[in-house]
């Protein structure tokens, strides 16, 4: 195993996911006239025309939420709205702006010191790509039949079942024959030139469909030499453990804590129907019944990767491909805000899906790919306010950032834990009950005598005696940060 080296600022960083068509549209790009009416409900197939020089102008908005990280979906030339259909990975898509409104946006956020993080999907292209293309025109003539898997002519592209390999038998999507050195070379390639450009780093679109360590450990070589602080992860949905060994990826995508946060979290009110498929497909043994089971679990994921690896993990409430955590919980925001306080105080990078932040909902794909509504008499801004607060307090306190993590008590639907960095100590104590809880937290051999500590979201003190902290209050689905100060 090697050792693995993760890039510095990925442990600062809190993340907003942006799904580019959705976020926001600039006047100053010019669109097709056929696209969807920007609050009319999402579609499978239409566009709303979001762009990136929209994100440019609401980089404000972003910097005053806290975020100094953007994971964008696909970018790349496609024909779809999600941009997974990949056309060509040299040009930005002419809808979203092209190269021009990449650089505008690279330099803008780099001088808010921002970091922005591209989709990379390379497991598969798309009918429109040009050596695909060359084989729906030509046949076995063709001379790139060897960067795909073809299995008989003419191609069945449209109607039939594809006689190619294509990821998840969807014939718009041909899956790359990777095995071919010049389809290798071409995605490293890919990864090198965009990093080149100036961009901070690759979330890989299902990397685990390419089964193949030495292509990953290339283009981690590929990537890293190009720039060694540039962020490399996988959205891989199960334990990792393969590719956070050092020699591939930084980190994942943290869906393995999603599942546990969507069960506790939810609780009773959760919506299994919204998300029942994940836990069928990727985690059919999980059981979380109580806050213990929670604990045990969240401390147990802590404990699966190089600690190198946990601080760099991107972890989630929801994203593009899920359900919106909002509708999961049933409409419940009081248990969204305290999912949130959780998120914000856990070791690993926390990525907001874009309009969490101010109540958006959805159900599961489309639906959860709404455009953002930027009339602000649409938003939440109490729970907008409560986002900023969580944000700033993580930013403030270095242990709330990669510092040790550890439960002291769990029991009740209340769970108690201590993040700790040199002299700087941090309580949390999370109740998922419906009602006030008043709980003793034993401190012993953990903070001296006499110590004080001082409430980080609210006003108050409390002081330890006789190695506890006593008769500390909780109310219902709510949550408590202290601050130790003096001893």
């Amino acid at each position: 195993m090697e050792n693995l080296m993760t890039p510095t600022w990925i442990h600062h960083a809190i993340f907003y996911q942006i799904f580019p068509d959705r976020f926001a549209k600039s006047k100053k790009v010019v669109k097709p006239n056929n696209l969807e009416s920007w609050d009319s409900a999402p579609s499978g197939h239409g566009y709303k025309g979001g762009d990136l020089l929209g994100v440019v102008e609401k980089l404000d908005y972003l910097q005053d939420l806290g975020v100094n990280a953007l994971y964008l979906n696909p970018i790349f030339q496609s024909a779809s709205n999600h941009r997974y259909h990949t056309h060509d990975y040299f040009q930005v898509d002419p809808m979203l702006g092209g190269i021009k409104a990449l650089k505008k946006l690279l330099k803008e956020a780099h001088r808010r010191k921002m970091h922005v993080v591209l989709d990379g999907v390379f497991n598969h292209a798309s009918r429109g790509f040009f050596q695909f293309n060359d084989i729906l025109e030509n046949g076995e003539k063709s001379a790139y039949l060897d960067w795909f898997d073809i299995q008989g002519y003419p191609l069945n592209a449209y109607q039939g079942k594809p006689n190619y390999n294509c990821w998840w038998n969807l014939p718009a999507l041909p899956e790359f024959n990777t095995d071919n050195p010049q389809v290798r070379e071409f995605i490293f390639s890919v990864g090198k030139y965009w990093v080149d450009q100036g961009i901070d780093g690759w979330r890989l679109d299902v990397p685990g469909e390419i089964d193949d360590d030495a292509f990953w450990q290339e283009f981690r070589r590929v990537v890293k030499q190009a720039n060694p602080e540039a962020y490399i992860t996988g959205e891989i949905a199960t334990d990792a453990t393969r590719w956070l060994k050092g020699d591939q990826f930084d980190a994942v995508m943290n869906y393995l804590l999603s599942y546990g946060i969507w069960f506790f979290f939810g609780g009773e009110d959760v919506n299994q129907e919204l998300f029942g498929h994940w836990i069928r497909t990727h985690a059919p043994d999980l059981k979380i019944q109580n806050v213990q089971d929670f604990a045990d679990y969240v401390q147990g994921l802590l404990e699966m990767y190089p600690r190198e690896a946990v601080l760099a993990q991107m972890n989630l409430l929801d994203s593009h491909d899920t359900a919106r955590f909002l509708s999961i919980v049933n409409g419940r925001k009081d248990l969204l805000l305290l999912a949130v306080l959780f998120l914000m105080t856990y070791p690993g990078a926390p990525s907001i899906y874009y309009g969490d932040e101010i109540g958006l909902d959805g159900g599961n794909d489309p639906d959860c790919r709404k455009a953002f509504p930027w009339d602000t008499s649409r938003w939440d801004s109490q729970m907008l306010g409560f986002y900023q607060r969580c944000i700033s307090m993580r930013k403030t306190y270095p242990a709330l950032r990669d510092g040790d993590f550890k439960v002291l008590y769990a029991l009740d639907q209340v769970m108690v834990y201590l993040r700790s960095k040199g002299e700087e100590q941090l309580l949390v104590a999370l109740n998922r009950s419906n009602d006030t809880r008043h709980v003793d937290v034993d401190l012993q051999g953990l903070m001296p005598e006499n110590s004080v500590l001082q409430h980080v979201l609210a006003n108050g003190e409390m002081v330890v005696q006789g190695g506890f902290l006593r008769d500390l209050v909780i109310a219902p689905v709510s949550g408590v940060v202290l601050k130790l100060l003096s001893s």
